[in-house]
């Protein structure tokens, strides 16, 4: 049977001012105003704005303006230095890779947009039913949507609902058709009815609705008022029946559009760094120029003399110093794509590896992220006994004695035996019957469905509930014999190890709710007569509703120590009197009027007093696998971990104990709700009193705090080892990243897999997307994915803190390279009277960058300080990173002197030791300067790789056979004489030698800390 729904629907992305609007019932044409078309767009660029959007991205740094205003300085005939190319050609490389590059990352995320945008789905017209793509949807369309769990009932008039897409919650949640409707034959007759639905703005709120059904040719006509209990989000799954439902927002006003925050184009702080070194340097060169300029004591056009000594200099801010990281960045995403440690790892944004080597607060979704979302039973307590997972044989032999022993058998000495036996069968009885689940029956291909649920097959049967806690019960009350067979509305079925059925009527039941925390059930055994009231619920207000025991507080705290989620379970007999008297006064408060909700609570209170405590429960969600070592990795390397999640309080708090995210030494403070300024004033300055301890707090009262004491808020919380906010909406885990960042400075990296984690993803300076059970949302808009939550330590530890220090050594050698050179043009020029004059012309000055050195000075990426294993061993080596130490002024200083050093002793020793000719100072200072280079970087390298000394070897060869072409520029005759082979050599080696001997000194008498470990 198919269950006519109609139901707000809506599926996904094209803000204006929102408006109320009326949508009539598969009449798209008779809408009064244009609504977006529903169309999903993640590019950030379209095929007209790509050109001038990446060249706009690239020339809003000073770094690469700075460039092209040289190249194009060129064109005028009295700035020009040499040949055109040698300005040109290096910028058009680093334009056409960084082109690529966005090219490549724009076609991907294109053809993801499309599978999304073509998916096809179910639409009813006056032609029957078409196949429509979803950009194809419009507001009014009647849509068919099927359910996708194929083991879940049909159930006429209502169906069920996952929205862990859109809250992180993974219970199903009940949804129900406008009434009306339900009464046509069919669900064509929806075409023919004149109908309208009269929907609210498009708005964030996913936990609301307000709207109008309207048929207005029915006699008389129909009004019905509609809730979020009619709707269907987008982004949700349905989990039973067949809907059909009425579009009623598209595109852009979808609820999961509107929680979501748009992709930001993110920059790594590494990058800012290098681009204010850059700045330094060339205030460093208009001060040179300036200098020079000066020493010509301002003589002539000095103002031009300004311009072709900037271009002379021009060296000392280097451009290659872009492609070499952007060259870089693509290599370090190669490598952690490749890395068998951690597979199906993916990089989606390759601009900024650096970022994962100096995060400080790690951000983390629980459900689905740090658990597998599975419930398992673990213990029951009675007080005097506890079973645990490994004496549940003990639990299933009493409940089988229950049912099998003779009554009259039983001698003194197991009497004992039998208290205890018939105090586990009650415990178990009341577990298998105070719940809210329906075991349902599915065909198996052996059995057809309605045979399954007459014999009650086992094989067939699976337990529907709204949550996962409740079917764990259950299906632990089956494993030790008591079994839930059948459900309906009014009663319930068991069945004992012998195979007996027990029947029990359903007289009323008290659903669970937040504000109550617990749920009750009256029920009457057909066998007996007896009636029985049972209860289940959080200790918290159990502890008030049993009689007195000296047991339930310290038990339910060891056992909430452990991370389970505990359950107090109570019964209470009821005789058919007081069972009378109770639903009498029960169905007059439920008809009154005025204060109804209180007078209901005032008639259920009555019945919950001096109920007998029979066990307590204790259920584990699941952790992901190594969730705990990979926590104790990240705090040990000096990251915060902070846990948002959209769950209850309760459970939030028990995965974060469970998780080891709070210590077992470590307080935890629970924030008490707050509504107003003055509640919250003092609920922080009762948390200001606590030293070393986890704050817990609910995004309700965050709100409320963020509102009145945003600063204090946050300091408070950055001074905790661990903070867990539950309740939290989409929008409100990006307001706390963004608030991290903007309080703290620091880096932040959000970790997520469901469709409500995309905001914070993306908001966070590092966004990593766990591909989970909850689908491909997060992992999509996402920087890195990863399959699993415990690849994120060698992520962060091996690939992030290598990615980070291979390009600040990369960064200050590129930048070395330019300022020796430059060095030595500042000598010539200053010998040779201040003459704008290039001391090394054409291709040397290129090869110089390119050939000659760029493949030692690359292969730079492959260099590590220390084996991947001893870096997941000692997470402390990543808190050096956190200081910034690898690149910071103080070594960007160590940088400039040392090549100040070398380029003076270089050309000053070429001009001392040539002879006669000028040609001789270039062959001499250049063999020098390449040979310099070459050893500085086997200096700089730690652990020598292969393709290491292949780089050195072939920029050596490359050289040495290039000097055949170089014969204007270089005197090949003078090469060969030994003259000219001892002078290299000794120059050289005065410019090497004291920087090695340093080198050496310091690792012996001022090691860095990853030296002591591999020593």
């Amino acid at each position: 049977e198919c269950t006519c729904q109609c139901c707000p629907w809506s599926r996904c992305c094209g803000m204006g001012d929102f408006r109320p609007r009326t949508v009539w019932l598969g009449r798209p044409d008779k809408r009064e105003q244009r609504y977006p078309r529903n169309v999903i767009n993640n590019q950030k660029y379209n095929f007209f704005t790509f050109l001038p959007g990446v060249l706009f991205n690239q020339f809003k740094y000073f770094f690469n303006l700075y460039f092209l205003l040289l190249a194009c300085s060129q064109f005028v005939p009295e700035l020009r230095l040499g040949a055109l190319y040698t300005y040109w050609v290096p910028l058009g490389f680093v334009l056409i890779i960084t082109i690529v590059r966005e090219a490549v990352e724009e076609v991907r995320c294109f053809l993801r947009d499309k599978e999304v945008n073509s998916q096809i789905y179910s639409k009813l017209s006056p032609r029957g039913t078409v196949k429509v793509k979803s950009s194809g949807i419009q507001v009014g369309d009647l849509i068919i949507v099927e359910k996708v769990c194929p083991f879940l009932p049909d159930s006429p008039g209502s169906c069920f609902l996952r929205t862990d897409q859109l809250d992180g919650e993974t219970d199903w949640k009940l949804r129900l058709p406008v009434a009306c409707t339900q009464r046509l034959p069919t669900a064509a007759d929806l075409l023919q009815i004149r109908s309208f639905v009269y929907a609210e703005e498009p708005n964030i709120d996913i936990h609301n609705f307000v709207g109008t059904f309207t048929r207005e040719d029915g006699d008389p006509p129909v009004n019905e008022s509609l809730s979020i209990e009619n709707t269907l989000w987008a982004s949700t799954v349905i989990a039973s029946g067949t809907v059909v439902g009425v579009v009623i927002y598209t595109g852009k006003e979808l609820r999961s559009v509107m929680n979501t925050s748009k992709s930001r184009h993110k920059v790594g702080l590494f990058d800012l760094e290098v681009n204010c070194l850059t700045k330094i340097l060339f205030g460093a060169l208009v001060v040179v120029s300036l200098v020079m300029v000066a020493l010509q004591h301002f003589a002539g056009r000095w103002y031009l003399q300004i311009f072709r000594f900037l271009l002379l200099f021009s060296n000392i801010v280097p451009i290659s110093l872009r492609v070499n990281l952007d060259m870089g960045k693509m290599v370090f995403s190669w490598m952690i794509r490749r890395d068998s440690k951690i597979p199906g790892t993916v990089v989606r944004a390759s601009t900024i590896p650096e970022q994962l080597g100096r995060i400080s607060y790690l951000l983390t979704d629980k459900t689905g992220t740090l658990t597998q979302n599975e419930m398992v039973f673990r213990r029951l307590h009675l007080g005097t006994v506890a079973y645990g997972m490994d004496s549940m044989d003990e639990v299933q032999s009493h409940v089988f004695s229950a049912y099998t022993q003779v009554r009259d058998w039983a001698p003194a000495a197991t009497k004992v035996r039998k208290t205890i036996s018939s105090r586990v069968h009650e415990a178990v009885k009341a577990i298998a019957l105070v719940h809210n689940v329906t075991p349902v029956y599915e065909s198996n291909g052996v059995t057809d469905q309605a045979e399954a649920e007459q014999h009650y097959e086992d094989a067939c049967r699976v337990y529907q509930a709204s949550s996962p806690d409740e079917v764990s019960l259950v299906q632990w009350t089956e494993s030790v014999g008591l079994t839930l067979v059948g459900r309906d509305q009014s009663s319930m079925q068991l069945r004992t190890p012998t195979g007996q059925i027990l029947n029990f009527t359903i007289l009323q039941i008290f659903p669970f709710t937040y504000e109550s925390k617990r749920m009750g059930i009256i029920v009457r055994d057909e066998s007996t007569g007896e009636i029985t009231f049972y209860m289940k619920g959080a200790d918290v207000v159990m502890a008030g509703i049993v009689q007195y025991n000296d047991w339930l507080e310290e038990e339910c705290g060891n056992m909430a120590r452990e991370g389970l989620r505990v359950l107090v379970v109570a019964k209470k007999s009821l005789t058919e009197e007081q069972y009378q008297d109770f639903e009498a006064r029960y169905v007059q408060a439920k008809l009154s009027v005025h204060d109804r909700s209180l007078k209901v609570a005032t008639v259920i209170e009555s019945l919950e007093m001096e109920m007998e405590l029979l066990c307590l429960t204790g259920v584990e969600d699941q952790l992901q696998a190594d969730v705990r070592p990979t926590l104790e990795i990240l705090r040990n390397a000096g990251i915060k971990v902070w846990m948002l999640t959209g769950d209850k309080l309760e459970t939030a708090t028990c995965t974060a104990k469970n998780a080891h995210l709070v210590t077992r030494n470590q307080d935890i403070h629970i924030f008490r709700p707050v509504t107003t300024r003055g509640e919250a004033h003092l609920e922080l300055n009762a948390f200001r009193r606590k030293h070393d301890c986890a704050l817990v707090i609910s995004g309700d009262s965050l709100e409320v705090c963020l509102k009145f004491y945003e600063y204090e808020l946050m300091e408070l919380a950055c001074q905790c080892p661990a903070v867990v906010c539950c309740r939290c909406a989409p929008t409100q885990k990006a307001q706390i990243v963004r608030l991290l960042q903007e309080r703290t400075g620091k880096l932040t990296c959000a970790v997520g897999d469901g469709g409500n984690d995309v905001s914070m993803i993306q908001e966070a300076d590092c966004g990593v997307g766990v591909e989970g059970k909850e689908g491909k949302q997060a992992s999509l808009a996402a920087d890195f994915s990863v399959t699993q939550f415990k690849h994120l330590g060698r992520l962060l530890m091996v690939h992030g803190r290598n990615s980070y220090k291979r390009s600040a050594a990369l960064s200050q050698f590129v930048i070395h390279r330019s300022l020796c050179i430059s060095t030595m043009q500042a000598v010539f020029s200053s010998v040779f009277y201040f003459a704008s004059v290039p001391l090394y012309q054409g291709f040397l000055i290129i090869g110089y960058s390119t050939l000659y050195t760029m493949f030692p000075v690359f292969s730079l990426v492959l260099d590590k300080d220390v084996k991947s294993e001893v870096a997941m061993l000692y997470p402390e080596l990543y808190k050096d990173l956190l200081k910034g130490r690898p690149l910071s002024f103080k070594t960007f200083l160590i940088w400039v002197l040392i090549s100040i050093y070398q380029g003076s002793i270089i050309m000053y020793g070429a001009l001392l030791l040539f002879e006669s000719e000028f040609v001789h100072i270039v062959a001499i200072s250049f063999t020098s300067l390449i040979l310099t280079e070459l050893l500085m970087v086997a200096l700089t390298i730690q652990t020598w790789h292969w393709l290491m000394i292949v780089a050195e070897l072939l920029s050596l060869a490359c050289y040495i056979a290039s000097l055949v072409f170089l014969h204007e520029f270089i005197d090949i005759y003078f090469i060969a004489t030994l003259s000219f082979v001892w002078k290299v050599t000794a120059i050289t080696l005065v410019s090497c030698l004291p920087l090695y001997i340093l080198k050496y000194l310091r690792r012996r008498f001022s090691p860095p800390n990853y030296s002591k470990l591999t020593s």
